[in-house]
């Protein structure tokens, strides 16, 4: 009997599924959040060198004050090739040892259901990490580098667009044939798919010839709650501040690479550097909001960033059931109550929905078939539910080819359903 696990390894939540006996199943890797079948992509150091991933993570985090060190959305430094490592508490990390502990924690919680070691391994990846081809090489070279590290020895790829495919395969009948629109919308990016399906097919021939066509943007949930951390709540922390430099009477803004390094959650512990912080001081200190760089501070030193993205995003999806939510946030003297209506959040947000937009359209282009011969649209992923997401595909689509199922497990499930595709 060979078993085979398919990991989806996502920027904000990770998924296992078990290919045994030629049955596939999501099993529980956390303990938190849907009985356990996602995982937070998530890592914390604390300072006596344990090291604690997923929820466990989050839930010692908070129990020591948001001391240590605390990592997110590490899949998004994959093809990054000018990030080779960090140091965590006087030891130095590649970017593919963090990915290799949460692969492992995955591994062991996987290895426990089945009884038994696995040593092979369907990894899903975006159908572009990066625009740049030689980028994107690199971070699938690192992401399979990690596998290893994780124990794993035999390794395959697949397309996680494709693999959501193949689990919408599975819920047809025998010898039902559709076209799909695959949607799949992670933390980091938005990929599509155009595949030819068939039930009861799935496992007996190579597929290749029924993808139609791939694509994928690099936009997704972070943008857009980076998009509202910019637009809505960057002014706290001093993004329309001024100050004047040192030796020159003149009013000068606060760097735009300080600000846009802020409104992306993963990337707020880069603005520990020593220079920056330096830099950071002379502004206070000669600035005309004080109190805002005060709050800058403050969140490079205590480290609360994830909690203040928690809250956007949460603002974020109350939008996809009302028109109107407000951003709540306290920490220290700050105070944070930020409206936000669907409308607004829209119009911020109008070029990250054109960027999917256009992908979508280019897409269905390369497939060679117009809309209408789509049967289906299958839309899977958390970002996936936003209302104007799902007008852009009812627009082209019709509502009614509308598919949501398993938004947050399709693609850990496809991945073992890829698995007879490789053995």
């Amino acid at each position: 009997m060979q078993i085979v696990f398919g990991i989806d390894f996502g920027t904000t939540n990770s998924a296992l599924s078990v290919y045994r006996d030629g049955t596939v199943e999501v099993v529980s890797v956390d303990d938190d959040g849907r009985a356990g079948e996602l995982m937070r992509s998530v890592l914390y150091f604390n300072e006596e060198n344990e090291i604690h991933a997923g929820q466990e993570a989050i839930r010692q985090y908070v129990s020591d004050g948001a001391n240590g060190r605390f990592m997110q959305s590490i899949k998004t430094f994959l093809p990054n090739t000018s990030f080779e490592s960090t140091e965590v508490f006087g030891k130095r990390y590649a970017i593919d040892d963090l990915v290799a502990i949460i692969l492992r924690k995955i591994k062991v919680r996987g290895e426990a259901h089945v009884g038994c070691p696995v040593e092979s391994v369907v990894l899903g990846r975006p159908v572009v990490f990066s625009p740049d081809a030689a980028k994107d090489a690199v971070a699938e070279q690192r992401l399979e580098k990690a596998a290893r590290k994780a124990g794993f020895k035999q390794i395959w790829f697949q397309y996680e667009p494709v693999a959501a495919a193949l689990a919408f395969e599975e819920t047809l009948q025998t010898g039902e044939e559709r076209i799909v629109f695959i949607g799949d919308f992670g933390g980091g990016t938005s990929d599509f798919s155009v595949i030819r399906v068939k039930g009861g097919a799935f496992g007996r021939s190579d597929r290749r010839s029924d993808v139609l066509a791939l694509g994928g943007v690099y936009v997704a949930g972070d943008k857009f709650d980076s998009q509202i951390m910019w637009d809505k709540v960057a002014h706290h922390f001093g993004r329309h501040a001024r100050y004047k430099t040192p030796g020159k009477d003149e009013w000068v803004n606060v760097p735009k690479s300080i600000v846009h390094t802020l409104c992306q959650w993963h990337r707020i512990p880069l603005l520990r550097a020593r220079k920056t912080r330096e830099h950071i001081r002379m502004i206070k200190g000669a600035a005309d909001d004080r109190p805002a760089i005060e709050h800058l501070e403050n969140i490079i030193d205590d480290n609360y960033g994830f909690f203040l993205f928690q809250a956007i995003e949460k603002a974020k999806c109350e939008l996809s059931d009302r028109e109107q939510t407000l951003i709540r946030f306290s920490e220290r003297d700050l105070n944070i109550s930020e409206a936000l209506g669907k409308d607004e959040f829209e119009t911020i947000n109008g070029s990250n929905f054109r960027q999917i937009a256009e992908c979508i359209d280019d897409v269905v282009a390369r497939s060679g078939l117009l809309p209408a011969r789509m049967d289906t649209v299958f839309l899977t992923g958390g970002t996936s539910r936003i209302p104007h997401i799902q007008a852009l595909f009812a627009e082209r689509f019709g509502r009614d080819k509308l598919e949501n199922r398993d938004a947050f497990t399709s693609v850990a499930h496809g991945l073992g359903s890829s698995v007879p595709l490789f053995i």
